[in-house]
């Protein structure tokens, strides 16, 4: 018996008295259960200020470039050009690409593609020098970018060990003002990674140390818009 089904049985077997009435309910879809939100107060803020779509998605460049995240615009047929530079300068040879992952975004690279698959080691992910990704939403007021396992954005570790990560953002659609606003969003039972900028720490002196705990590189791309001749980054 491994350590996992261990684990399990004992909570499984804590839980065998527990009346099914005691558990939280399931929700239809995320935070839309009506006997939940009945139970749970709602009247805080939910987002500070009234902004217009386009000063939120500013909030979000200016608040992931407080965050030192490296920030880029550009226009969907764009995106691949951009992310082939990225990738360039950072002199990657080799890149993990989740399974949903939309190729077109890789066309503009020659970067050798490393599948994310559950049999690699630690060792292996730490041997790949970027990781490209998409995301289920961003926070403007937080600067904060969500991946929650989708296809697009693969298994958590490959964001964690490779040293250089790039997302994309696509906008307005996945950007939206609070933290209350993002949880509508998202599914409570899916794995759930926040990313405020690079990985960072510091001491109790204040001396910032990065990628201790991921990337120590987060590049963000922000596509919106149709196509156009230039690359505001």
């Amino acid at each position: 018996m491994s350590s996992r089904e261990r684990i399990l049985g004992r909570v499984r077997r804590a839980l065998a008295d527990v009346p099914q009435d005691d558990t939280p309910p399931v929700p239809g879809g995320p935070g839309r259960d009506p006997r939940y939100e009945q139970a749970v107060s709602r009247d805080y803020l939910r987002e500070h200020g009234e902004r217009s779509v386009e000063q939120t998605v500013d909030l979000l460049a200016e608040n992931l470039a407080d965050y030192r995240a490296i920030v880029h615009r550009c226009t969907a047929a764009e995106l691949a050009a951009v992310i082939g530079r990225l990738l360039a300068e950072r002199g990657s040879k080799t890149v993990l690409v989740p399974t949903g992952l939309d190729e077109a975004w890789l066309a503009g690279t020659d970067a050798e593609r490393v599948p994310d698959r559950s049999e690699s080691t630690p060792h292996e992910l730490d041997q790949v020098e970027s990781v490209v990704t998409g995301c289920a939403v961003a926070v403007a007021e937080t600067g904060t970018i969500v991946l929650d396992g989708s296809p697009d954005q693969g298994r958590r570790r490959i964001t964690l060990v490779p040293d250089h990560h790039v997302c994309v953002v696509r906008v307005p659609e996945q950007v939206v003002s609070s933290v209350p606003q993002a949880l509508e969003r998202l599914d409570p039972a899916r794995p759930l990674t926040w990313i405020s900028g690079p990985s960072a720490t510091s001491d109790i002196e204040l001396d910032r140390v990065e990628g201790v705990h991921g990337p120590r590189t987060l590049e963000v791309v922000l596509v919106s818009g149709p196509a156009s001749a230039d690359v505001d980054s």
